[in-house]
């Protein structure tokens, strides 16, 4: 009983030896709850939390606390993005690559486009599909293996056969086999059911469908309804049941109807969103992602030869113009905005350029900031330990040159990053 109790007790003192402790001097410290910036303020971070806040510019007692010196700087909290995909980046190759990379090498790939999202600024990201290998890059930054943000992931989308995400799509009939459940293409209530199922098995966070056709999908439609309303309320239900909430990816407004009245949290680009769409979000409590910078990134894009499939050009050039503007106007109407951008159809690390796009359309640049923090920590069910520089939440912590208040650009140049206390960047 006496060497288990000097165990636990050298346990407890190598913790408390292991709880760094830095004081992080701020010039400027943006409160993204009441979007109030103070200038002059410490940070006190013990571990991987925010201990507490000082007036002023405060020096540690101890010799052996760190000291960070951002005088200079405009500090805030960590940002989150809602929707990447942090298997890939988008490219001439990207069809072909599906067939011919196997899960090791997305997952090599995966490891740089991880770390250059953190080192952007984005200490959070809700991972909206891939093949599965998210769900261990997840696993590898949570158990300090790689470098990377904080990963909530859908692990494979869910689709309809010929839909998008269908992952046979342009398939030669040799390969194309019939996926179902398991490869995340639904085609009934029961489908749906098991389809999520075998996402939560596989140790997704969320559920992300397709709820209208996609423009990247080798497919013809871009915005075709793609899941009956009984499907997508089974998906809703058992998800649920299963603590997670469901994204739909959507472009066309009567596949949107559907998810919302189904029971999604967040429709996924929305492009043409009606405004009757809009009320029925108001009604529901459902958040719009607008992923502004992906519709830029396919209009450009789509004006190359031969970058996409010949079936995707007219739907990049249809689409890609439209989101920027419904944007705009559902946030006129009301809806609620969550921030997210695509990454990964862009170049990841790029994902700054969306609070410009947002901010050009009309919303101010503090609610577009409050977006990537306040708002998508409580979608996340985590008001209380991201989003905001808090007493009690996790050290997540970006600095930037200017105020992005005044000039919201500068949140595409992030010159200091800190992760649960962790020290990724530095000016």
């Amino acid at each position: 009983m006496k060497k288990l109790l000097l165990l636990f007790t050298t346990l407890f003192m190598l913790q408390n030896v292991n709880a760094q402790t830095t004081y992080i001097l701020c010039g400027k410290l943006l409160d993204t709850k009441s979007g109030v910036i103070s200038s002059k303020k410490t940070i006190v971070v013990k571990g991987d939390k925010v201990s507490k806040i000082l007036d002023g510019y405060v020096a540690p007692k101890s010799s052996t606390a760190n000291v960070i010196d951002l005088k200079d700087k405009v500090v805030l909290p960590g940002l989150i993005d809602f929707h990447v995909h942090i298997e890939q980046e988008f490219n001439r190759n990207t069809r072909l690559n599906n067939y011919i990379l196997n899960e090791a090498d997305v997952a090599f790939n995966s490891v740089g486009f991880a770390k250059t999202t953190l080192l952007n600024g984005f200490t959070s990201v809700r991972d909206l599909g891939g093949t599965g290998v998210n769900i261990s890059i997840k696993n590898a930054i949570n158990s300090g293996k790689i470098m990377g943000p904080r990963v909530f992931t859908a692990g494979k989308s869910l689709a309809t056969t010929g839909g998008h995400a269908d992952p046979t799509n342009g398939s030669s009939r040799k390969l194309i086999g019939n996926p179902g459940p398991k490869e995340g293409v639904v085609n009934s209530v029961d489908d749906a059911k098991k389809a999520v199922r075998q996402r939560y098995k596989n140790g997704a966070d969320c559920i992300k469908i397709t709820a209208t056709g996609g423009v990247l999908s080798v497919a013809k439609s871009g915005d075709n309804p793609q899941f009956t309303i009984e499907e997508i309320k089974a998906i809703c239900e058992t998800a649920e049941d299963y603590g997670m909430h469901v994204a739909a990816h959507a472009h066309g407004d009567e596949g949107m109807k559907r998810a919302i009245i189904g029971g999604v949290k967040t429709i996924e680009h929305g492009t043409y969103m009606s405004e009757g769409t809009m009320g029925l979000m108001k009604k529901h409590d459902t958040y719009l992602v607008p992923t502004i910078t992906a519709g830029k990134e396919v209009e450009e894009k789509a004006k190359i030869e031969g970058f996409y499939p010949e079936i995707v050009v007219p739907k990049a050039l249809a689409v890609g113009p439209q989101i920027q503007g419904t944007f705009a106007k559902a946030y006129k109407k009301g809806v609620g905005i969550a921030f997210g951008t695509d990454a990964g159809v862009f170049k990841h690390g790029n994902n700054g350029k969306e609070f410009g796009f947002m901010v050009e359309a009309g919303m101010p640049a503090i609610e577009a900031i409050q977006s990537a923090t306040i708002t998508n920590a409580m979608l996340l069910k985590m008001s209380d330990e991201i989003g905001q520089i808090q007493k009690g939440f996790y050290a997540d912590i970006i600095a930037v040159d200017e105020d992005p208040t005044k000039n919201i650009n500068t949140m595409e140049n992030v010159v200091f990053v800190m992760k649960n206390g962790v020290v990724y960047k530095e000016k």
